[in-house]
């Protein structure tokens, strides 16, 4: 039986994979895992029962998902506190702030309004490790006790949430920026409000487009996996600068004032730089992935800065970060990780540093994000290929080899075994589009050849 919990929760089409059965088994499991410690000593003081925070974004689904949750959680004996509509680390921050004993997030990001998912933080904010969404998923289906008359949980919403952790983001940033006019793609999504609210807060004149959600249209056409609505938003209204969200808006990307895309990678190497100015970069080391561009790496090293890479996936980014006990990491994607400010990803927030950065030196995002040249960069999936032969096959790995050779330290090559699909991934960067395009053909070709089935 394969793992029930991916890279980011558990997702599904709402109502079909992920139904409301799925939800009470996972939130009942959870009230007794996650909320098992806080009838022992908490702080010294003892706790009558667990308290959880829970957040949704906007989806139809996530209505009849919240009611599941909720009633599940409360009916294992957990006190909950409803949050309604809320970005995903807007979840984290109240986790933590609130000193609950865990939050419950209902989102599929990025993914389209039929799917939804469920991702647990723990106590302080922090996404769950491995261990305990192992240990979570093992405990559903458990005979338990239930528990009766004044021991059930208790249910109350929580209005204010979204301003305060809009006030916390606002009050992260030093530099008003008054002055800059910021056009808003808030995804039909969880930042529709707080996205606004925090730029208006800091002095921003804020233009917000897809900012009404109606349960039906998160992440069409819009947000960050659609930008050219946003692009030509931020030329028509002569805009400094532009953020796309995705549905959680735990990912940003940027437009600069030309209308051009700002990558993941750019906007990590800008905060990288001001957070070094600043002298708020510890170990002056940033977190990527092995997917980040080449040209980034490039860039920060020539800053004397150090860039750790990891697996793909924010959560592996986070790992890496604690263990090092580093402050900024990211992804390509736009998840990128400010852990003096956050606990998981924040597209809003690290938006408004990028902005404040713009604000602080008077140059443009365009000439910020010049700090990096991005490599061209192919990916080719091959499709239908024994990919757990990918790191052992010898014809393959001396193609590999001579491709390395003939890109030298201007390009690289990246095989990866997909985790999901029969398929090995082949990524090339180079000094131009051909030669990428023509060594990531060429290794394809022999990964088809070599891995065959």
């Amino acid at each position: 039986m394969s793992r029930l919990f991916g890279t980011d929760g558990v997702r599904g089409v709402a109502n079909q994979d992920l139904t409301a059965q799925l939800a009470l088994d996972l939130a009942v499991a959870a009230a007794h895992v996650l909320g098992s410690a806080a009838t022992a000593d908490h702080d010294g003081v003892g706790r009558p029962r667990p308290i959880a925070v829970v957040g949704r974004d906007p989806r139809a689904s996530g209505e009849f998902l919240e009611a599941v949750v909720v009633g599940a959680l409360a009916s294992a004996g957990v006190d909950v506190r409803r949050l309604g509509v809320m970005p995903t680390p807007g979840v984290a921050y109240v986790t933590a702030a609130t000193d609950a004993d865990f939050g419950v997030m209902l989102s599929a990001s990025h993914n389209p309004m039929p799917d939804n998912g469920i991702k647990f933080f723990a106590r302080g904010g922090f996404k769950l490790a491995d261990g305990a969404e192992d240990a979570i998923e093992a405990a559903m289906g458990n005979d338990r006790s239930r528990p009766t008359g004044a021991d059930v949980g208790r249910v109350v919403d929580d209005p204010d949430a979204v301003s305060r952790y809009v006030e916390h983001m606002a009050a992260t940033i030093s530099t008003p920026l008054t002055g800059l006019k910021v056009v808003l793609d808030c995804a039909d999504g969880a930042a529709y409000r707080t996205a606004p609210a925090a730029f208006a807060a800091t002095g921003a004149d804020v233009v917000a487009i897809h900012d009404q959600p109606d349960g039906l249209n998160i992440n069409s056409d819009c947000g960050s996996t659609h930008l050219a609505s946003l692009q030509q938003a931020v030329v028509d209204h002569g805009a400094d600068v532009g953020f796309a969200f995705d549905g959680d808006a735990d990912r940003c990307l940027a437009v600069d004032a030309g209308g051009e895309v700002v990558d993941g990678d750019q906007l990590l190497a800008v905060l990288a730089l001001r957070m070094r100015d600043a002298g708020a970069l510890k170990h002056d080391t940033v977190v990527a992935t092995v997917m980040s561009n080449l040209g980034f790496v490039l860039a920060l090293r020539q800053a004397g800065l150090t860039v750790v890479q990891t697996k793909v996936g924010d959560r592996y980014v986070l790992e890496a970060m604690s263990a090092g006990g580093f402050t900024l990491g990211g992804e390509q994607s736009g998840h990128l990780i400010m852990a003096a400010h956050a606990t998981t990803g924040d597209g809003v927030l690290a938006a408004l540093h990028v902005t404040a950065r713009t604000a602080e030196t008077g140059r443009s995002l365009a000439e910020l994000a010049a700090v990096m040249r991005r490599l061209p960069q192919t990916l080719i999936n091959v499709r239908d290929v024994d990919k757990s032969r990918a790191h052992s096959d010898h014809a393959l790995a001396l193609a590999v080899a001579e491709a390395e050779a003939e890109l030298g330290d201007s390009g690289r090559v990246l095989l990866r075994p997909s985790g999901t699909e029969p398929l090995v991934r082949v990524m090339v960067e180079a000094e131009s589009s051909h030669q990428a395009e023509s060594v990531a053909q060429r290794l394809a070709d022999v990964v088809k050849l070599s891995l065959a089935r």
